[in-house]
């Protein structure tokens, strides 16, 4: 068995949490197809998710059911904190056909139960929810009545529990250690894939207390022209003299995950550099300093946008999101966004992964801290030196 996360108690709030907006909705059963939502009704862990994988939550006041491939129904039973009948796996005979699908099963199994003639709520905007696998299930219950019920978890997600900011503080501290291996490491004439080894073996084994999760991104080290894009991914090019390196790293505690982003420069200081890098952490000190209970989304983003245009500069991308539970491929919870017109409003319990990128036509640089949102402003649970390292 696998020792629980969390408390039996404490999934038995978000339930209630949950089936409190069901009711709002008028969803009668809840189809969590979000890997993510998924890890945090159950606790249920495993790399199973390339087959389809759901998790059903009724109404009535009883467990969910985890519904996946046969093979790992089992891991389902030593990881979830529901009575191990809850873990029901579809036979291997549904995998990877062309004339039949692992929904059409459950659809099957959703009628068994006495639920094909519900309003079936169903996330449809996940990563591993097909286009063919909707058609399956709402083709095999014909009786239902389907709503979009799309982020109703994630946004109850939004707001972590002292359990849940306990595991985020663990992963800052991974992803601080990763960073400072990432700084010792990056030099003229290394290879970017051999710091990115270096930088994954902080990530999972830093600390001897915990381990660190498969992050939800790699290591993105943007060195070079290769700042100038977002997500660039590695290779086996050197880095080089008085180029610019931006590295955006996370660390992953049971699935919860912190973001930080530093840059680094290779050589002499640039004015067009140190101008930047003035800005932006004058930006990040303002943003810092107003974050928090009652401020909204699009004010923290417009805070940022007006100090740095005193320096000449605009950033046309959300400068942060809500950050917490990742799988791959992302880590953010597609709630809370710092943008303009995003009227989410912070409230306690919130954690923001604030992310200042700035990328030119040659060259780009970063600075990010996630944010914990308190009843009286906010703390930086990512702690590391923000000032750019020349080297």
């Amino acid at each position: 068995m696998v020792a629980l996360p969390f408390s039996k108690d404490e999934y038995r709030q978000r339930l209630r949490k949950v089936r409190d907006q069901m009711a709002r909705r008028g969803i009668e059963l809840l189809v969590v197809t979000d890997v993510a939502n998924q890890y945090y009704l159950t606790a249920y862990d495993g790399w199973s998710f390339y087959t389809p994988q759901v998790v059903l939550v009724p109404i009535e006041d009883e467990e969910p059911y985890w519904l996946g491939r046969g093979i790992d129904a089992t891991g389902g039973r030593l990881t979830v904190w529901m009575n191990p009948d809850n873990s029901v796996g579809f036979p291997d005979h549904y995998v990877q056909q062309n004339d039949r699908h692992p929904m059409d099963w459950m659809a099957d199994w959703i009628k068994a139960k006495g639920w094909g003639s519900r309003r079936i709520g169903i996330e449809t905007e996940t990563y591993y929810y097909s286009p063919r696998a909707h058609e399956h299930l709402v083709r095999g219950l014909p009786n239902a009545v389907i709503v979009e019920a799309n982020l109703l978890v994630s946004w109850i997600r939004a707001v972590k529990s002292p359990a849940e900011i306990e595991y985020m503080r663990r992963a800052a501290r991974l992803v601080e250690a990763a960073t400072k291996v990432a700084q010792e490491i990056i030099a003229p004439g290394v290879r970017e894939c051999d710091s990115v080894a270096a930088i994954y073996q902080a990530q999972i084994a830093s600390q001897k207390e915990w381990a660190g999760d498969v992050t939800s991104l790699p290591p993105t080290i943007l060195a070079g022209e290769n700042a100038t894009a977002a997500h660039m991914l590695w290779t086996d090019r050197k880095y080089e003299k008085d180029e610019t390196v931006a590295t955006e790293l996370a660390g992953a505690c049971r699935h919860y995950t912190s973001g930080l982003a530093r840059t680094m420069h290779l050589g002499k200081p640039t004015k067009k550099l140190q101008d930047t890098t003035k800005a932006v952490l004058e930006g990040m000190d303002e943003v810092l300093a107003m974050m928090k209970p009652g401020v909204t989304g699009e004010e923290v983003e417009l805070t940022f946008r007006t100090t740095i245009a005193k320096y000449g500069l605009k950033k046309e991308s959300r400068c942060g999101y809500s950050i917490g539970i990742g799988y791959p491929p992302d880590w953010g919870e597609h709630t809370i966004s710092l943008r303009s017109g995003d009227k989410s409003v912070l409230e306690p319990g919130n954690v923001i992964h604030v992310m200042l990128g700035m990328w030119f036509d040659t060259w780009g640089m970063e600075v990010s801290e996630t944010v914990l949102i308190k009843d009286k402003g906010n703390e930086c649970i990512t702690n590391f030196p923000r000032d750019v390292l020349y080297k």
